[in-house]
């Protein structure tokens, strides 16, 4: 069984850039997995994505798995070393399955994070540190990443907290929480 890591943290924070350089100092075949969508009428978008890729190492392989990551994973050999970026998308593509469906693959993933081989770098978004979104959508968002990460954190060797271009040892400094009962309850 590889290293599982979890690299959280707000917007611009560096997430991103951490993570890449977790993966780049394995000394395993890197494949990154982005679970963006690509949108061609969002200029925005699209220069995000463009500035991910210009990051990256040629030498790497790049998965769009927008939807089906729990099965991607689960492809994945010992001698690789995957990076998922990120939850937050992945949860977002996700919001129109009902709560049952949802739970189902949220037990999905984490099984698929759990029984991972190789080295596996997950990025996400901490989005639930700001003001209650006043809409539903927004809720559902906010919560089904707040708990999806809090499970994953609990069954990670490694979690990372990154904010203001640092990265935080989050087992040197954090005290678990209920861990195992967080594990995969959603």
């Amino acid at each position: 069984m590889g290293q599982r890591f979890l690299v959280t943290g707000p917007t611009k924070s560096g997430k991103s850039e951490w993570a890449e350089q977790l993966a780049a100092q394995q000394r395993q075949t890197v494949i990154y997995v982005a679970t963006s969508r690509l949108d061609p009428n969002d200029a925005e978008w699209q220069a995000r994505i463009e500035v991910h890729r210009r990051r990256r190492s040629h030498d790497w392989q790049t998965l769009e798995v927008p939807l089906t990551l729990p099965s991607a994973l689960a492809q994945a050999t010992a001698t690789e070393c995957w990076l998922v970026d990120s939850l937050g998308t992945w949860v977002a593509n996700g919001l129109d399955q009902p709560d049952d469906r949802w739970t189902q693959e949220v037990e999905a993933l984490l099984s698929a994070i759990a029984n991972f081989p190789g080295t596996l770098i997950l990025v996400a978004e901490e989005t639930g540190w700001g003001v209650v979104p006043a809409y539903p959508m927004g809720r559902t968002f906010r919560d089904r990443l707040g708990s999806l990460t809090r499970q994953v954190g609990a069954i990670v060797e490694q979690p990372y907290l990154v904010v203001a271009g640092f990265a935080i040892d989050l087992r040197q400094v954090g005290i678990p929480i209920n861990a195992q009962d967080q594990a995969f309850s959603s």
